[in-house]
């Protein structure tokens, strides 16, 4: 029985990983027929069945109506590297083979607008968190090369340089390359190296570099949208 989760409901092996619950409740409806909560433990709200046929998204490169019959599980991680990396060591033992990372992001100037999705190429660890996972601060990790690529054809843009912190990440702390920074990317990536996941992150900025933030309606919107790509992407790696 894992430490954390406490499931309810079989574990699929594609999974959306998020870190709000209400993004995972969100996706659930969007992405899921009848969704069942297969995980509501310490908060972690996670919920899985069978993928709805979805509407062909305009904003989605190659979008199409997904197989009947196809099972999904979207997990809720929490906060940060170290709770996302523990839940995705559980989900791995009860049989998680392949997760995208769905998260939110801080921009870096014009190149990461608000409301654009950034498929993340490298994460380089800026905080020291990561190293419990073999990846040492000032280090890269890397997401697995198939899921990333059907992230990029889906969002039509190239893969890009993010900052993992430890803590929320100020403007003038973001270093050089990164385009975005966040706070668990890094870590994620990392630990899914070490369970033999193959994972990959969509990432929506949320907020600017100037600290300003995109409306509550606005974000939800966007979300659905990334989730409906991270599904392709899975749908189509399997």
């Amino acid at each position: 029985m894992p430490a954390r989760l406490r499931p309810t409901a079989p574990i699929a092996a594609d999974a959306i990983l998020v870190g709000d619950p209400g993004r995972a409740l969100l996706l659930a409806q969007e992405l899921l027929e009848q969704p069942k909560m297969s995980n509501h433990a310490r908060g972690l709200w996670g919920y899985s069945g069978i993928v709805a046929e979805c509407a062909i998204d305009p904003h989605i490169r190659g979008s199409i109506a997904q197989p009947a019959g196809r099972e999904l599980t979207i997990q809720s991680v929490g906060i940060g590297g170290p709770s996302a990396a523990l839940v995705l060591g559980e989900l791995a033992g009860l049989g998680v083979k392949r997760a995208v990372r769905v998260g939110t992001c801080v921009g870096a100037g014009d190149s990461a607008g608000l409301g654009a999705l950034l498929v993340v190429g490298e994460a380089l660890a800026a905080g020291g968190s990561a190293a419990a996972h073999g990846l040492e601060r000032g280090k890269r990790a890397r997401p697995d090369a198939e899921l990333s690529a059907r992230l990029e054809r889906a969002c039509d843009g190239d893969g890009v340089l993010v900052a993992s912190f430890d803590v929320h990440p100020r403007a003038d702390s973001i270093p050089a390359g990164a385009v975005a920074a966040e706070m668990q990317t890094a870590s994620l990536l990392a630990a899914a190296g070490t369970l033999g996941v193959a994972a990959a992150a969509l990432l929506i900025v949320a907020e600017s570099a100037g600290g300003e933030h995109l409306e509550t309606e606005a974000l939800a919107e966007i979300e659905k949208r990334a989730g409906r790509a991270a599904l392709l992407a899975l749908s189509s790696s399997s």
